[in-house]
């Protein structure tokens, strides 16, 4: 049986990590694997190597596992590298949030767009172009799969300063189509349909069942404005996009939200304010200090692990070991992937980062040519690329005139003196993990 590495940089990422080693146990792939699980804080890396022990331990599980705090020690030999890392943690997303809000400016995420996307940006582009070169110095071959936010500028970024072949991955489509299913009352397991746009705001604009167009059934659904599967909704402004344009914004208005600027302001969403009285960031992050909480008392538990712990869950990591599947056995699958434009989608820029389907091969992604995307959409992402651009470079030069600029064309807040001290704010308050500010 051949033996692969795959290597979890950001392994501190409690429900990614145990969702990828059930899923690495369960895979019949005819694989040995080899776990190397990295994480800086040495407390979170200690909580996962636990985890995973217990995991492992409960199922007889033949993976080996290793672990450090130094990428480093970890790289050589890698086949798949995969990054889920959050520089600054949670403690610094809530500031990318919660400074805006002194400006009237509000967020449900912040971790895509917006100034708390772009506060992000930040902070994560310089660590995953500093884990990219590592790559190319100890496992150059190896395949580098980011789920890290914001999506569309690290991978930007990585694939402009070092060249090397990132792969952004992110469940928003699967999850937007089985969510448009269930709404429904479709079988989420016999849709299918054509999604293309950037992370976070990407449009699907084909949608079938069974191979028959089902917009009209979706359209119907809507104006009932209840779901076939309890709790199963969408939101308003995704519903809006649904009527006028036939086509919805898979991660819905969670996410598409803050790609309509106008929404952010103090109650404009519907007569309510994002993250605040609907989407409540706060309690986004409560949730995930939960989460971690919970895996540090199992971790620590003199006890074995429920059995419930063991129970498949949707999350991003579900789709990564059937893309390295598809990839070592050449299955030529189709996934949506956030990968450079080159040409598959005429109207937007050739190095643009698109989100998109493209197949995975044993020559590595293949791009799908998308010759009937809407020139219509195509403007509506235009405008985020272009934001995004001006991003990554202030990031890359550490040029607060850049960040400032890219805040400005997002339109949501107009006033430059404003936008002006909430970026030197924002760089206040992160300046510990902005190095190339100083």
């Amino acid at each position: 049986m051949e033996k692969k590495k795959i290597v979890l940089i950001g392994a501190g990422s409690a429900m990614f990590t145990q969702g990828l080693v059930f899923d690495l146990m369960e895979s019949k792939i005819g694989i040995k694997w080899q776990l190397a699980l990295v994480d800086i804080d040495p407390k979170a890396l200690e909580i996962m190597r636990l985890l995973c022990e217990k995991m492992l331990r409960a199922k007889g599980s033949e993976i080996e596992l290793m672990y450090s705090t130094d990428r480093r020690d970890v790289l050589k030999g890698a086949d798949f590298v995969v990054s889920t890392i959050a520089v600054g943690g949670r403690r610094a997303w809530e500031q990318d949030v919660i400074i805006p809000r002194k400006y009237d400016i509000f967020q449900p995420v912040g971790d895509s767009v917006g100034p708390g996307g772009i506060s992000r940006a930040m902070r994560m582009i310089p660590a995953i172009v500093d884990i990219t070169k590592d790559i190319i110095k100890f496992c150059p071959d190896a395949y580098f799969f980011n789920y890290a936010n914001p999506m569309t500028t690290v991978c930007r970024a990585v694939r402009k300063s070092t060249g090397f072949p990132i792969i952004g991955l992110c469940h928003g489509v699967k999850n937007g189509q089985r969510r448009l299913a269930r709404f429904a009352g479709l079988d989420p397991e016999n849709v299918s349909g054509y999604a293309v746009g950037i992370n976070h705001f990407v449009i699907l604009y084909d949608f079938r069942y069974k191979g028959k167009n089902v917009w009209p059934l979706i359209k119907e659904s809507i104006r009932k404005q209840e779901g076939a599967e309890p709790g199963v909704k969408i939101g308003p402004l995704s519903r809006d996009f649904i009527e006028r344009y036939t086509a919805y914004p898979v991660s819905d208005d969670r996410h598409y939200s803050e790609f309509e600027g106008m929404c952010m302001l103090k109650g404009n969403y519907y007569g309510k304010t994002l993250g605040i009285d609907v989407y409540s960031f706060e309690r986004t992050i409560s949730w995930g200090d939960e989460i971690y909480q919970q895996a540090e008392q199992l971790a620590y538990s003199n006890q074995e692990l429920p059995q419930d712990y063991f129970k498949r869950f949707e999350g991003e990591h579900e789709q990564l070991i059937e893309i390295i599947c598809s990839i070592y056995y050449d299955e030529r699958k189709v996934f949506s992937v956030n990968i450079p434009n080159e040409g598959s989608v005429l109207d937007l820029p050739w190095h643009a980062v698109l989100e998109m389907p493209a197949v995975a091969t044993g020559n590595g992604f293949v791009r799908m040519r998308i010759d009937n995307y809407p020139t219509l959409f195509s403007s509506m992402i235009a405008k985020h690329l272009e934001i995004a651009e001006l991003t990554v470079e202030a990031a890359l030069q550490g040029d607060r005139n850049l960040f400032l600029e890219a805040v400005l064309r997002g339109g949501y807040i107009i006033n430059k003196n404003s936008a002006a001290k909430m970026v030197d704010e924002l760089l206040r308050a992160q300046k510990q993990y902005l190095p190339q500010f100083a």
